[in-house]
């Protein structure tokens, strides 16, 4: 199950940030005594009561006004409230109930998702400040009064936001699904992708409402399995700013990215890869998901003798860091070779969650140290001792050795490049950790 999205709100300046960065534990997020600082959105995870959740950051909403700036950051609050199953409203206690508050308060009870004020700036230790309770005006319920700065209060915030965090029952329910995120820029046929699989393939669909406006879940049952597909739709244009649609497409990708088990990356096969498909590409590989690279409107294309290879060279320049997903060239628009992709899922979502045995990944780490030498520096040569697979999704391996600064990335890639020669992993990242171990501390194992 994909952890719970939780989104503050509130005006500018009252302190969204710094409450932000001591939940998820690092100054992640500028503060700065200015309004308007965070302009775009920034992600975090915390956990609470062992539940992982995400954490969103917004630049500060002024309902009313009409600055080009002010409005794009109104719009991506508001895409972080669509995308949220819970909403902490940070008001600034010091300041009390302004006409903002009240309007920010209307769009939120517009949302029906569970709202917990916060009144922050209450940075006396004592009795509860008698300024609280004007904010009861904002019938949103009992607000809760913090000190951001003094990390004060917060653990009740946290424990009312647990409260409304949905259940984590989805996951048995739903095990024997396959999650798949179609992802990529507007227009490149994502929903033409979906509507193709569900329209004519389908024998069970049951369309759930998703986390964002936009977005529908579908479940879907065929002869080569069951799957969820998770459909990020049409980019609402709410901004005059062009450059904002890139943003909130690349917003709405990492939101289902987080849900998936494997990601279709859409390519439009006559523009290519652009700057846009790449930032989204980045998300799925950071997030370790498995990854499928789907070049779509083929039928398009003008074709010559190499060109399928040609194009495929073209795209892993450009994606470089995703070698490791297989290609597939389909056009949605006619049904061509769109039957392949679901042989392709299962096979990325089981290497995905690969397990490999220690006693053979060693005899792998062994035979590739034989193979080359392992790097030295000023006379200290790097040592492997011995590894394991400490997770999956994706296959993660921690590998011992005696010094970490001499375990260079190049290196790093050798070994994970011997990893998938030995044991495939196609469709999915490797990481490779190095971990620091003493010789004395090997002589007493």
């Amino acid at each position: 199950m994909s952890n719970p999205i939780v989104a503050i709100i509130g005006r500018p300046n009252v302190g969204k940030s710094t409450f932000f960065n001591y939940i998820i534990g690092e100054r992640k997020s500028i503060v700065k005594d200015t309004p308007g600082v965070t302009r775009d959105r920034i992600y975090g995870d915390s956990e609470w009561r062992g539940r992982r959740f995400t954490l969103i950051d917004t630049g500060g909403i002024e309902p009313k006004s009409e600055d080009d700036i002010l409005i794009q950051m109104r719009t991506q609050a508001q895409i972080a409230m669509d995308t949220a199953d819970v909403i902490i409203f940070v008001t600034d206690i010091q300041q009390g109930v302004t006409a903002d508050d009240y309007e920010v308060a209307s769009m939120l009870r517009r949302t029906k998702k569970p709202v917990i004020l916060v009144c922050n700036k209450a940075d006396r230790i004592g009795e509860v400040p008698s300024e609280l309770y004007e904010f009861y005006n904002l019938g949103l319920g009992d607000p809760y009064a913090v000190s951001s700065l003094n990390k004060l209060g917060t653990g009740e915030v946290l424990d009312a936001v647990y409260e409304h965090f949905p259940e984590d029952d989805d996951e048995d329910k739903d095990h024997e699904y396959i999650s798949v995120a179609v992802i990529g820029k507007p227009n490149a046929g994502k929903s033409s992708l979906i509507n193709r699989i569900l329209g004519e393939k389908r024998l069970i669909v049951s369309n759930v409402a998703g986390t964002t406006r936009d977005a529908i879940d579908s479940k879907f049952e065929n002869k080569y399995g069951k799957y969820i597909f998770i459909d990020t739709a049409g980019i609402r244009r709410k901004s005059k700013i062009e450059e904002d649609i890139e943003r909130y497409s690349i917003i709405r990708a990492k939101t289902s990215i987080e849900k998936a088990d494997v990601c279709i990356l859409v390519i439009d096969a006559l523009e290519g890869v652009t700057d846009q498909d790449a930032k989204i590409a980045g998300e799925a590989h950071e997030s370790g998901k498995g990854v499928i690279i789907l070049v779509n409107k083929w039928d398009a294309v003008e074709k010559e003798t190499g060109s399928l290879e040609k194009y495929k060279q073209d795209v892993y320049t450009k994606l470089a860091y995703l070698d490791y997903a297989p290609i597939l060239f389909v056009s949605a628009l006619t049904g061509q070779r769109v039957d392949k992709l679901f042989d392709m899922i299962n096979s990325v979502n089981a290497e995905n969650s690969k397990r490999v045995t220690t006693g053979l990944l060693n005899e792998v780490i062994n035979e590739a140290i034989t193979l080359v030498q392992p790097p030295s520096d000023k006379g200290r040569r790097l040592k492997l001792y011995y590894a394991t697979q400490v997770s999956t999704r994706p296959p993660t391996f921690v590998v011992f050795c005696n010094s970490v600064k001499l375990f260079h990335f190049s290196y790093q890639r050798y070994i994970e490049n011997q990893l998938r020669k030995h044991f495939g992993f196609e469709g999915t990242p490797v990481k490779v950790i190095p971990r620091e171990k003493s010789n004395k501390e090997m002589e007493k194992k």
